[in-house]
């Protein structure tokens, strides 16, 4: 386990949109899977693809409300997977993509869904 962990988890994360939504994640908690497709500008199908990708990986964990889909950061995450998002978290601190991910995504945020 440990080197396949690592892996997958890395393989997860080798992707510009998937490292984006985790990052969003990281900074706004839980968010509905149409809040992050309108903050991240992304289809529902494409949204959708990556964070069961990051699920599948172990890094973000879901919860379904009736029709609407809830995603954050897995708790626990293993070490791995901890060890990668503390690194990630440094090095994106200041990227001005992420920064313009988490104000795009706060903006837009319904809560509940339902009411869309």
């Amino acid at each position: 386990m440990p080197l396949r962990e690592l892996v997958e988890v890395h393989k997860a994360l080798a992707d510009e949109t998937r490292v984006r939504i985790v990052r969003v994640l990281m900074e706004l908690g839980e968010l509905c899977v149409c809040d992050v497709e309108t903050g991240l500008a992304l289809s529902q199908s494409r949204a959708s693809r990556h964070m069961t990708q990051l699920r599948q990986a172990g890094i973000l964990e879901d919860r379904r409300d009736g029709p609407w889909v809830y995603y954050r950061v897995a708790e626990p995450l293993s070490p791995v997977a901890g060890a990668a998002l503390e690194a990630l978290r440094e090095a994106t601190r200041r990227d001005p993509q992420v920064r313009q991910d988490v104000k795009a995504t706060r903006a837009s945020r319904r809560s509940p869904c339902r009411d869309a």
